[in-house]
């Protein structure tokens, strides 16, 4: 899925015009990166957290010339997902929403 088709999803099930939701997504994407650029994490429950990890200062190797060279101390960004998001995947299942959704509607008859 690209983010075109997700722009698409999104706004054919709530409704939202496409361009509202592409500004939201864009949005949405700029503030993770300017928190994470700033060293702050951001978590969202259900789903996962974007983190920032160190990696220390290595010897690596230029293979092309055979000589080392020294990678220095680095932060990357990374995503861990939530244990329900895992458990979902896992297991095939529908959106969290989705089952809420389906034993409401039980209860209700």
């Amino acid at each position: 899925m690209r983010k075109a088709d997700l722009v698409a999803l999104i706004s054919e099930k709530s409704g939202v015009p496409k361009v509202d939701v592409l500004v939201s997504l864009e949005m949405f994407f700029k503030e993770v990166k300017q928190s994470l650029a700033s060293g702050e994490n951001v978590y969202i429950r259900g789903f996962g957290s974007f983190v920032v990890k160190k990696r220390a200062k290595k010897i690596g190797r230029h293979i092309k010339k055979n000589v080392a060279i020294e990678i220095p101390e680095h932060y990357i960004p990374s995503f861990k997902p939530a244990k329900i998001f895992t458990d979902h995947v896992k297991l095939g299942k529908e959106p969290v929403g989705a089952e809420y959704e389906e034993e409401e509607e039980s209860e209700d008859q």
